[in-house]
């Protein structure tokens, strides 16, 4: 299976004061943007320090995780990658857990 580069990007190492609309900002010179969103803590929650944005176009993505990846953001140098999808995770796991069986 080719790997295919994505629309949607993960983000990490963000600030605890970069909110989702700084982090649309930010991405948004580099193209049109979908959906930017931080995950947070389901109990308290403040952002975990991570999250996605997905762009309409994976040629705007790309020139993004180029840009941004390794920058210095809100004081935090962050790291900016394709978004794995869940397929993905999910083989990866199962993967190292039959690894760890033999």
């Amino acid at each position: 299976m080719a790997n295919r580069f994505s629309a949607q990007l993960f983000v990490s190492r963000l600030s605890a004061y970069t909110t989702e609309r700084s982090l649309r900002q930010l991405f948004s010179s580099f193209g049109q943007i979908k959906q930017a969103r931080l995950i947070r803590d389901p109990e308290t929650q403040r952002p975990k320090g991570f999250g996605f944005v997905t762009f309409e176009s994976e040629d705007d993505a790309q020139k993004a995780l180029k840009r941004l990846d390794g920058k210095i953001v809100d004081g935090r140098l962050i790291f900016v990658e394709v978004a794995k999808n869940m397929e993905e995770v999910t083989t990866n796991m199962n993967s190292k857990k039959a690894e760890d069986h033999v």
